[in-house]
């Protein structure tokens, strides 16, 4: 689905790599947008690669990114922890730094192109509060996408990586997005998920997965050998839920996998899955850690919804589509 898909969208400024809009750069036009504006505030990124790194500042609010569709709007980056993407911290290695809130993502690629062999390497880090991302894609190794704090929602995207490639500790909904593991480097896991809540009195964190589709991508299809897992905790209470999934074969019997091959104390995490279907969906072989549930009663799946978990119906914009319970 492209922007001539969409309805009509009031743009207030079009960037275009071959000059044709109001700027050439995404990061020009960023940093001519309004701050703490309480209107949107709509930026139409025409088809085309973008090789830059942007960061949107806690004061740019209710920013839209507009693109021509998933594969054809491209922001692209290689920063690394690896030195061959420059020796940063995994924080300061996103191809897309988002602190405003309200921040809206649209019908656009983000990529971070270091490769599997620099280690961590961000496409999207965000920590906008109130935020979407729709119709995105976010692509494509170690720690590709970096949900770190507020309430964020993911609809209709596509998630590919390798090693811990959705972590840190947002409130954020995963809904009707494709999971795409990635084949990793030799001797590596692949852990879908990191998810880094560190205490019981963060009351509201984690991330939930409703009616995604979790598969292997190409690349891993083509290997044997490679053990993938929906997650393991980066944090003590880490919490994360797969429910009314689709899971192919690639996800291991057991399901996750312990912090850096340890068993540590897994009694305060909680894993749930709830009606997920596919061979990867068979939990009669998942862990016995006292954290995992397999959940059977709609009233707690429930908790973990768009309009439950991160109160969607509060914020979410008119004309994304979603879904506000199961």
């Amino acid at each position: 689905m492209g922007v001539q898909d969409s309805p009509p969208v009031a743009v207030d400024a079009v960037v275009a790599a071959d000059g044709s809009g109001n700027y050439t750069t995404i990061a020009a036009v960023v940093a001519a947008v309004p701050l703490k504006s309480t209107k949107r505030y709509v930026i139409h990124i025409k088809k085309g690669i973008y090789n830059e790194a942007v960061t949107i500042g806690k004061g740019v609010r209710n920013l839209t990114l507009l693109g021509d569709g998933m594969g054809a709007t491209i922001i692209s980056a290689h920063q690394s922890v690896g030195g061959g993407g420059g020796g940063l911290t995994t924080f300061k290695t996103a191809t897309l730094s988002v602190e405003g809130n309200g921040f809206m993502a649209r019908e656009l690629t983000i990529e971070n192109t270091a490769g599997p062999e620099n280690h961590q390497a961000v496409a999207l880090m965000s920590t906008s509060d109130s935020s979407v991302v729709y119709l995105c894609e976010m692509r494509w190794y170690q720690d590709t996408l970096y949900a770190k704090s507020g309430r964020q929602l993911y609809r209709e995207c596509r998630i590919s990586g390798t090693v811990d490639f959705i972590f840190g500790d947002a409130a954020a909904v995963f809904q009707r997005c494709t999971v795409l593991a990635r084949l990793p480097l030799p001797g590596q896991q692949n852990t879908i998920t990191a998810q880094s809540r560190g205490s019981a009195a963060e009351t509201t964190t984690g991330f939930s997965f409703q009616h995604c589709d979790v598969r292997a991508d190409d690349d891993l299809l083509r290997a044997t050998g490679v053990e993938t897992y929906l997650g393991r905790p980066w944090g003590p209470f880490s919490r994360v839920v797969f429910m009314e999934c689709t899971m192919s074969s690639v996800i291991h019997p057991k399901g996750w996998l312990p912090w850096s091959g340890g068993g540590g104390d897994l009694s305060n995490v909680y894993y749930g899955e709830y009606r997920n279907e596919g061979e990867g969906g068979n939990v009669s072989g998942r862990v016995k850690w006292p954290g995992f549930h397999v959940i059977e009663d709609a009233s707690e799946a429930a908790k973990f919804t768009v309009d439950s978990f991160i109160q969607g119906n509060l914020w979410i914009p008119k004309g994304v589509e979603h879904d506000p319970g199961l």
